[in-house]
């Protein structure tokens, strides 16, 4: 699928109006897309009054430091995994005190995949203060298709949560 840059700079215009309505702010914790979902929420103008802060950990050093993952994560389930997108959300939301946030850990590709988690698998974590949803998904494409479908879905489960919709149900 390609997604450009239009289409994600809409959703983070729509996440920004729900956010503003419920004078609620958001956090990302990114790995795979590197600052993808929080370069496309700055877009926004005046995003300061909803984007609380981004967090880009593509270590697990980092994603342990700053957002508290247990180390043990990394060995018994690996970065790209249920387990670590939803400490990475809780990180996130107790390190800025937003209400919101998303998390994303991913295989993009080209290298790094294996038969368990192939490239373009990639698991995403959403929290509304203490609930957690969490989805593995599997894209298509090169690296940047990956990515940008990966911001693409995280934009579009925040949307959901907002409206007080299942985002894994997307």
């Amino acid at each position: 699928m390609n997604v450009d840059d239009s289409q994600l700079t809409d959703l983070a215009a729509r996440l920004g109006e729900r956010l503003l309505a419920q004078g609620a702010q958001v956090s990302t914790a990114e790995s795979c897309t590197g600052g993808g979902i929080a370069e496309a929420i700055t877009r926004i103008a005046g995003s300061s009054a909803w984007f609380e802060a981004g967090f880009v950990t593509y270590s697990n050093t980092q994603k342990t430091r700053q957002l508290g993952v247990p180390e043990a994560y990394f060995a018994s389930v690996g970065a790209v995994s249920r387990e670590v997108v939803e400490a990475m959300v809780q990180g996130a939301q107790a390190q800025s005190g937003a209400r919101y946030a998303t998390a994303v850990s991913g295989v993009a590709g080209p290298g790094g995949g294996s038969t368990d988690k192939p490239v373009g698998t990639v698991w995403i974590a959403w929290g509304d203060g203490d609930t957690r949803y969490s989805r593995r998904l599997q894209f298509s494409g090169d690296r940047d298709a990956v990515r940008r479908q990966t911001v693409e879905a995280a934009l579009q489960g925040l949307l959901r949560l907002l409206v007080e919709e299942n985002p894994v149900a997307g």
